[in-house]
């Protein structure tokens, strides 16, 4: 297997995330820590790499059973910490590349938790992060290839010492780490969310990450067109919201006609008011807002905010699908993202 001369139209090629100094000539064995559902394996899928799911650790029972329903494997739920370096299977890096990913668990970093930190031994969820450490001591063979992806925060002032201290561990066994914050906007993808990803490579190698390429997508690209009747709002103060945003000039006025455009998600809201705040791109003119398709997809459009007596938070906001997703926090699995279609007109 070699992909030196691997082409796949409209997506990242397998050097463009490895970089040119970086090359890829032998069969990939991709292991999973903190696996969730395999993100890292649906990338490899997508730029069409050869690769062998080759371990997965992963507490979660759910995380795995959609697992192996994504990717067609069986494995079994385990925790981390009780997985010794023996049951990698690392061996024969001679015919074998090992890609070892570990997306580790951001609640203690993240600020939409209680930003604990982690530390060794803290015994917080986010310090399970050295038990990457401890596996990396057992093996007998090392991974020619890391990944980590987390929040921003995790190379923040405040878990600096922490990052530090990993990362200089790595240095030690042989490691050469590259450290980028990517946003997921910037790489064909209409959300805006932020990401440190840090790759180790084995060996004194070099690495550059992926340039930036256009977007050309927005969020109601990614909306269905026949939408269930429950998940419309309903209610009378959602219907003045409505009514408020067609005068406003950011809802077009044929809605009752055209349920696509006025599409929401589920929500039991008492009421919705404006915000004042106003995106970097929208400039009011006559009473609406004109569009610039190409500034479009740059900024999150939040209409509004649903009032349920405890200010304006992201989990009650309501946005534009002319603008991008959010970031969503781990508060919003409980209760959906809302969106209305906004009004668009020529430039």
């Amino acid at each position: 297997m070699n992909f030196d001369n691997y082409v796949c139209d409209g997506q990242m090629s397998f050097d463009d995330i490895f970089g040119e100094t970086v090359k890829v000539n032998k069969p990939i064995r991709l292991i999973e820590l903190f696996a969730g559902v395999g993100s890292q394996a649906m990338a490899l899928r997508n730029i069409g790499a050869d690769f062998e799911h080759y371990k997965v650790v992963e507490f979660d029972k759910y995380a795995v059973a959609s697992y192996n329903a994504i990717h067609g494997t069986n494995f079994e739920t385990s925790d981390i910490r009780q997985v010794g370096g023996v049951d990698l299977g690392i061996k024969d890096t001679d015919h074998y590349t090992y890609i070892m990913t570990y997306s580790f668990p951001c609640q203690d970093l993240s600020v939409a938790g209680k930003m604990r930190g982690m530390e060794q031994g803290s015994g917080t969820r986010s310090s399970l992060l050295f038990e990457v450490g401890r596996l990396l001591d057992e093996v007998e063979e090392l991974p020619q290839i890391l990944l980590m992806e987390n929040v921003p925060q995790v190379i923040s002032k405040k878990n600096e010492n922490a990052f530090k201290q990993w990362t200089d561990s790595l240095e030690w066994k042989g490691y050469k780490n590259h450290i980028q914050i990517l946003n997921a906007k910037d790489y064909g993808v209409a959300q805006s969310r932020k990401r440190c990803f840090m790759v180790s490579i084995l060996g004194d190698k070099g690495y550059q990450f992926p340039k930036p390429i256009p977007l050309d997508k927005c969020m109601k690209d990614y909306l269905e067109d026949e939408v269930d009747e429950k998940y419309y709002i309903t209610s009378e103060k959602a219907k003045k919201l409505i009514d408020k945003l067609v005068i406003g000039g950011k809802l077009l006025t044929d809605r009752q006609t055209d349920r696509q455009t006025d599409r929401q998600s589920t929500c039991h809201s008492k009421s919705l008011e404006l915000s004042t705040q106003r995106i970097a791109y929208r400039q009011e003119q006559t009473g609406e807002y004109r569009q610039d398709m190409q500034k479009e997809a740059v900024c999150v459009n939040g209409l509004g905010f649903i009032e349920k007596g405890t200010g304006q938070h992201q989990s009650n906001m309501v946005y534009g699908t002319d603008g991008l997703m959010p970031s969503e926090y781990a508060v919003q699995y409980k209760e959906p993202m809302k969106v209305v279609e906004c009004k668009k007109l020529n430039a």
